[in-house]
């Protein structure tokens, strides 16, 4: 199962439910991969790992480098990362070079599918040739929005390019329930857009944390808000994703 975390904005807690998410699914016991797609690496640095992958995204995106062997390990059982290097910010140029480049990333991932029940990919903030590869390679999209009326056209923009090969599981991300702009979103979306996650992952200072403690909330803040959230989160992502 292929779980891409992507926006078509940046700033919206990709990385932080990627992080998150991709933990909780290792904690419960799926040998879990996450793969940082970005260049700037946040991910990759939050799990302690160097961002750095030899041949860079050129070589892994044609198949001369193979995916397996730049697979990394992290310090939580059963989660492995293939980190982020920074020749992916000229990733589009590497998958237009290639033949039916949007399906790259599916054809860099498939042999991996044996090894592990989840992969989720970190994604970059566009849309791109890397976002078309990576609507092919996922199962579903995890959609952080913010609690802001623009969010609603950010979400039509995502349907329009994403097709309907793909589902999408949009939640509300950063959420202070103490604006009453946030709560009126909130609430229109409830209506118009049913499909919508219930969960709310809250605006938290234990998320900025997590770049000072470069670990998953649980392993330092297990019971604040933000923790809570991604647990009830991840429970009900794997509600709707059904059984496997």
């Amino acid at each position: 199962m292929v779980l891409a975390t992507y926006n078509i904005k940046g700033g919206v807690g990709k990385t932080s439910a990627a992080v998150n998410l991709a933990y909780l699914a290792a904690r419960g016991g799926a040998a879990t991969l996450l793969w940082d797609l970005d260049p700037q690496g946040a991910s990759t640095y939050l799990l302690r790992v160097k961002p750095k992958v030899k041949g860079g995204g050129q070589r892994l995106v044609r198949g001369k480098t193979d995916a397996g062997t730049r697979i990394k390990g992290t310090d939580y059982e059963r989660l492995d990362l293939l980190p982020a290097d920074f020749s992916y910010r000229h990733m589009d140029l590497h998958l237009d070079a290639t033949k039916r480049p949007a399906r790259r990333l599916a054809r860099v991932l498939a042999p991996l599918a044996p090894e592990y029940d989840y992969v989720f990919l970190d994604c970059p903030p566009s849309i791109s040739l890397v976002s078309e590869s990576v609507f092919e390679a996922a199962d579903a999209l995890l959609i952080p929005l913010l609690p802001a009326t623009l969010s609603a056209r950010t979400l039509d923009q995502i349907e329009q390019v994403a097709g309907d090969g793909t589902s999408r599981l949009a939640f509300f991300s950063m959420v202070d329930s103490r604006k009453r702009m946030h709560r009126d979103v909130m609430e229109s979306f409830a209506t118009e857009r049913p499909e919508m996650l219930h969960t709310v992952v809250p605006l938290a200072a234990d998320v900025e944390r997590m770049g000072k403690a470069r670990a998953p909330l649980e392993e330092f803040a297990p019971r604040g808000g933000a923790a809570v959230a991604f647990r009830e989160l991840w429970k009900e992502i794997d509600e709707r994703l059904g059984p496997r």
